[in-house]
């Protein structure tokens, strides 16, 4: 998806700093012309700037060619404060003249319209009540959410039109909407799943900075299990050399397990163009010694070496039966909360 989808949120040239002493942000480099342009005065958002837009609309088509298990995404923002270094969308925000790398991070649009333009689209003739994927591109509950407030909008308007969707994410703030989503799933089918790559903390802090600790993520596993939730892990992204050995598999798996998770789905990692530079950079710094892996594995590709993938995935697997964590079959979907329709790797491995 490009940017032409998108307009001022205010209808004219507007540019407001709340954050005292910050300065004033830049606009965004093309022409979206009178996007809010915000910083805010918290330690949570301390760097990030946010351009407020009017969407001009929000249920997108997933091109044919993405090879995704799914053809509707619906994405409240575009760049992501979780910060994950290897985060395949990090190339969309160069079709806005910013960068993949620390703009991704710290410049984040908003389409704060996303609720209201949702039940306009869903109540069109035109639309069938087809499965809508969250949280694919960039994580629909990273943190500007807290301050936006967009999901509980657009979950309410998927609950009123009994459309059928799901969200995957590594934001903790999901537990928010915990009522929400139980309401949907009385009326139509709806998936959760939770992205949790290692339980290694001193990992995540180096590699996902700016998202929930692996280990809230997995107390927020176990509430929607309680909750009634077939809750679905993606054990994702797996790094080589770092989390894919039969230790630290083992580890994740066992501790998914523990949080009540009803299935694990193994993605080893993919580096697109944008992410691949950056999480070289990334690697080089603080793990030299594994650079010359990485180009023997990947070569000029985005995807490791097949032999690779199919064996950190058994071996996945193979944990995950010893916990007894069932696996997803593919185009499996029930009504009410489960895992949405999972594929098989490696068409899987494009999702994150």
């Amino acid at each position: 998806m490009r940017w032409d989808g998108l307009r001022s949120a205010a209808g004219g040239q507007l540019t407001v700093d709340e954050a005292a002493g910050a300065g004033n942000p830049r606009p965004l480099p093309l022409p979206i012309v009178g996007a809010a342009v915000r910083t805010f005065d918290t330690p949570g958002f301390a760097g990030i700037t946010f351009y407020e837009v009017r969407a001009k609309s929000i249920i997108n088509r997933v091109p044919a060619s993405s090879r995704m298990f799914f053809d509707w995404t619906i994405n409240p923002y575009r760049g992501c404060t979780h910060a994950c270094t290897y985060c395949f969308a990090r190339n969309t925000h160069t079709y806005l003249d910013l960068d993949a790398g620390h703009d991704f991070d710290t410049k984040v649009v908003v389409k704060v319209n996303a609720g209201e333009l949702l039940r306009k689209e869903l109540a069109a003739p035109r639309w069938r009540r087809e499965h809508i994927a969250m949280g694919t591109n960039v994580d629909c509950y990273q943190r500007a959410e807290g301050r936006y407030k967009l999901m509980p909008q657009i979950i309410a308007a998927l609950r009123d039109f009994a459309n059928p969707f799901s969200i995957l994410t590594k934001g903790t703030l999901i537990l928010r909407d915990l009522p929400l989503l139980r309401q949907a799933a009385e009326v139509t089918e709806v998936s959760v799943a939770f992205s949790v790559g290692s339980v290694d903390e001193a990992l995540w802090r180096s590699v996902e900075s700016g998202a929930p600790s692996p280990r809230r993520r997995l107390d927020a596993v176990r509430a929607f299990a309680d909750a009634g939730f077939a809750v679905g892990v993606l054990m994702a992204p797996i790094l080589p050399g770092l989390t894919d050995t039969d230790e630290a598999i083992e580890a994740t798996v066992a501790e998914v397990a523990r949080a009540g998770a009803a299935s694990v789905t193994p993605l080893p990692l993919h580096l697109r163009p944008g992410a691949r530079e950056w999480y070289m950079r990334w690697l080089a710094r603080e793990h030299p010694s594994l650079v010359p892996r990485y180009q023997e594995l990947y070569g000029r590709g985005s995807y490791a070496r097949k032999a690779y993938q199919e064996d950190v995935v058994a071996r996945v697997r193979e944990a995950a039966r010893r916990h007894g964590i069932s696996r997803p079959r593919p185009g499996e979907s029930h009504r009410g909360p489960t895992p949405a329709r999972p594929a098989e790797p490696p068409e899987q491995l494009r999702l994150l």
